[in-house]
């Protein structure tokens, strides 16, 4: 078993978690899957560009909501690499509760919920190799050998949690990033963008998902 130091968490309406440490909601109030598609996947141009050896990172895992909305689009041929970085890991038992509210995310989660009740952090989900590196990011990234294709921005409100959106460990996300690889993120914050354009992103705000009105992605050229 794992001795992660696991997330405090607190329940909205019964289905929506919230993180009692950043005192925010894991997902969208509205529909966590369909911003992640429009974000996360739309905001990297994916499907598109998936292939063989493919690298997608990723700073906040939270409920696994990306990697399964990830491996829902990528079936092969080939194995498609995702790697996340998170400090307070969530039990099996709240990420269960909290894909409930995804069916079709749900549906193929069995085999990453069963990894993840007996403390497994590297485990294959469908063609995604998945590897979830557990502790402080700004430690645990500058020590990965990788270098992404694409990356998911998912750390909690850089209000909230601005540990996950410092300069430095922008930086880091701009060196492991491959040539002609991309970012995106939820937030438009002024002071991220700068962050990412000076840790050599070409950055743009575009449209959110939902209320929100804008978001922002990017591409290292």
């Amino acid at each position: 078993m794992t001795n992660d130091q696991t997330a405090s968490i607190a329940w909205r309406d019964g289905k929506i978690p919230v993180s009692t440490q950043f005192d925010d909601p894991y997902f969208s109030l509205g529909n966590g899957l369909e911003e992640t598609r429009h974000v996360f996947l739309a905001g990297n141009a994916l499907p598109a560009r998936l292939c063989d050896g493919f690298q997608v990172a990723e700073l906040g895992f939270g409920t696994g909501l990306n990697m399964l909305a990830l491996a829902l689009i990528w079936q092969g041929p080939g194995v498609v690499r995702f790697t996340s970085f998170e400090a307070f890991p969530m039990t099996a038992a709240d990420i269960a509760t909290a894909l409930e509210a995804f069916p079709e995310a749900a549906a193929i989660a069995k085999p990453f919920l069963t990894a993840w009740e007996t403390g497994e952090r590297r485990f294959r989900l469908g063609q995604i190799e998945v590897e979830v590196k557990i502790g402080d990011a700004r430690e645990t990234l500058a020590d990965w050998d990788g270098q992404a294709d694409a990356w998911f921005l998912d750390g909690f409100s850089p209000a909230k949690n601005p540990e996950l959106w410092g300069e430095e460990l922008m930086r880091e996300v701009g060196r492991h990033t491959a040539k002609g690889g991309t970012f995106a993120t939820y937030t438009a914050a002024g002071h991220v963008r700068q962050k990412l354009t000076d840790a050599g992103f070409a950055v743009e705000r575009t449209p959110g998902f939902g209320r929100k009105r804008h978001m922002s992605q990017g591409a290292k050229p």
